[in-house]
């Protein structure tokens, strides 16, 4: 071949520009799926409400929010946040239909799961506390995935020991001292 044939064969080959995009972009594009999802169930339920997306914590994060106290967002949150958890893992899989892939957002209304974070931080540390001085287990009520999350990180700092224990509604956190 010669060299006027190579460059020839040089400029017809396509560029590789494409890139992969980032893990940001792919948590902000699930964001986006997630809030034109929620907004369409919003207005279907004739429900006010303000959307706001966030990546934090290597996962998209809705939130809706009102302004008007007599807004009727508990209702989309339900007893005990059931309704949110559902609305949550509905909103995971219009992401997942879209995309093709499995999501990780976790969503909050009208502020309710940052409340209930901080419930049960002050929860975690009483029993931890009480783990510590009487040296006896301490087993939690039934959780959610997320609100078990929080005690065990709270374990942990605490450099305790903590699993969760039982099936399906009645899966539970147990704390107990390390093993040494």
């Amino acid at each position: 071949m010669t060299e006027e044939r190579i460059e020839d064969t040089a400029e017809q080959a396509p560029e590789e520009t494409s890139t992969k995009p980032s893990r940001a972009e792919i948590l902000e594009e699930e964001g986006e799926i997630a809030a034109d999802y929620l907004e369409e169930l919003l207005d279907l339920a004739d429900i006010d409400g303000d959307i706001d997306i966030d990546v934090a914590d290597g996962r998209a994060q809705l939130s809706i929010v009102c302004e008007d106290e007599d807004s009727n967002l508990g209702t989309l949150v339900g007893k005990e946040g059931r309704t949110l958890g559902a609305l949550q893992e509905l909103s995971r899989l219009a992401v997942q239909t879209q995309t093709g892939q499995r999501s990780w957002l976790m969503l909050d209304i009208d502020g309710f799961r940052n409340n209930r974070r901080e419930e049960l931080i002050k929860k975690a540390k009483r029993a931890i506390e009480q783990v510590k001085v009487g040296g006896e287990e301490f087993a939690f009520k039934p959780m959610n995935s997320f609100e078990r999350k929080i005690i065990h990180d709270q374990a942990a700092r605490a450099g305790l020991v903590s699993e969760s224990e039982g099936e399906g509604d009645g899966r539970h956190v147990v704390i107990r001292l390390a093993d040494d």
